[in-house]
């Protein structure tokens, strides 16, 4: 890589497919490995120590450190590597196109933007970087769009080095110190096929599940709306994908859905989503079993952090908020690291089918990590 300035830079990091393979990715150009071996070259001629631990086979971590671990306290810039699919986009997700103020492609917002803001501002202060009273280390995290492993594993090797993380998502360079939680879980339910014109020989799992989402979503909704939070609201729930089946001939003897729980702080308090899901399903008697879930804990970083104080001053007016998503940051919270979400970009384009950034952002996000990062100076 080699780019003149942060538009650039996005650029050749949008074109290094790093689509994550967990989620139907839409391309057979999975994986986070490509991404991370040129992001080390170009950190490596910057002067930086580079590591790349393995979470997955062929799915590291990076770790970037510019200063030695000596004692002197440390922060981190961290994005995450991998982006979700592109199936179905109405752009080329890899062109990395510049039309209209704009750089089009998979990642530019969410988040491959934040991360060539944090990387040019480091680049711009490479040669204040070893000598500054507090070291910053850029670390770029996989899997972030499924399991969150990169984070958890980070968060249990090397989150006590550390005193404050910094994680790249699209905030609009608001600083987001709240964050729900989230359960993904897959409901299953299951019945006995038979020949379509003889229904009354099978038992239709497909007609159960229905049957206990309705449900679900008269009794759990309410519920989880009822832990409120001031600034994020209440918890909510959300059955996103259904399947089942195999013939219209056939009375099906399997379904599944997969619902999406937003959890607040007083939700995890009170023992957390999955219990709640597992109550109601207790107390309706609802034939569906609970399978493969997985909860991620909601953030609440301490607004009075002196760290949030230094970005608020480095933003020059960007708003102190939280938000209803989940990140990496909040994997490292839990594990007792403080972190907050900050980078260019709007979260309205993250995901979308033709994901883009303003590049008048992009400069202003790279502008706002090198008065982060030059700020740092004073102590």
């Amino acid at each position: 890589m080699n780019p003149d300035n942060v538009t650039e830079l996005l650029q050749e990091l949008v074109r290094i497919p790093s689509v994550n393979p967990d989620n139907d990715p839409g391309t057979d150009q999975s994986g986070e490995g490509a991404l991370a071996d040129a992001l080390a070259g170009w950190l490596r001629s910057l002067g930086a120590e580079v590591q790349l631990e393995e979470i997955r086979p062929g799915r590291p971590n990076l770790i970037a450190r510019f200063a030695p671990c000596d004692g002197r306290p440390r922060i981190l810039l961290g994005p995450h590597l991998d982006t979700v699919g592109v199936g179905g986009m109405a752009i080329d997700p890899f062109a990395a196109e510049i039309r209209d103020g704009r750089v089009w492609g998979r990642g530019t917002c969410d988040t491959k933007g934040p991360m060539a803001a944090m990387l040019w501002a480091l680049r711009e202060h490479r040669d204040q970087l070893r000598e500054l009273p507090v070291a910053v280390d850029f670390v770029a995290f996989m899997g972030e769009e499924s399991g969150q492993w990169g984070s958890r594993d980070f968060a249990k090797r090397h989150g006590a080095d550390y005193q404050f993380a910094v994680i790249g998502e699209p905030t609009s360079l608001d600083v987001v110190h709240l964050t729900k939680g989230s359960l993904w879980a897959t409901l299953r339910a299951t019945g006995r096929a038979a020949h379509s014109s003889m229904p009354e020989c099978g038992d239709n799992a497909i007609l159960k599940l229905t049957r206990a989402l309705d449900v679900l979503d008269r009794e759990l909704r309410p519920a989880l709306a009822a832990y409120q939070h001031p600034v994020l609201g209440g918890s909510t729930l959300n059955i996103g994908l259904i399947r089942g089946g195999s013939r219209p001939n056939i009375v099906p003897d399997l379904a599944e859905a997969e619902i999406d729980i937003r959890i607040t702080p007083a939700l995890a308090e009170a023992g957390g989503a999955l219990q709640l899901l597992e109550a109601t399903i207790h107390n309706h008697r609802l034939p569906v079993e609970i399978v493969n879930p997985h909860e991620n804990p909601p953030m609440e970083t301490p607004a009075e952090h002196p760290m949030i104080r230094r970005l608020l001053e480095a933003g020059k007016g960007n708003a102190l908020t939280g938000a209803p998503w989940f990140s990496d940051a909040a994997h490292l919270a839990a594990a007792g690291l403080p972190a907050v979400c900050i980078g260019p970009g709007s979260i309205a384009q993250a995901h979308t089918a033709d994901e883009f950034i303003e590049i008048a952002a992009l400069e202003a996000g790279a502008e706002f990590f090198g008065r982060l990062v030059g700020g740092l100076a004073d102590g």
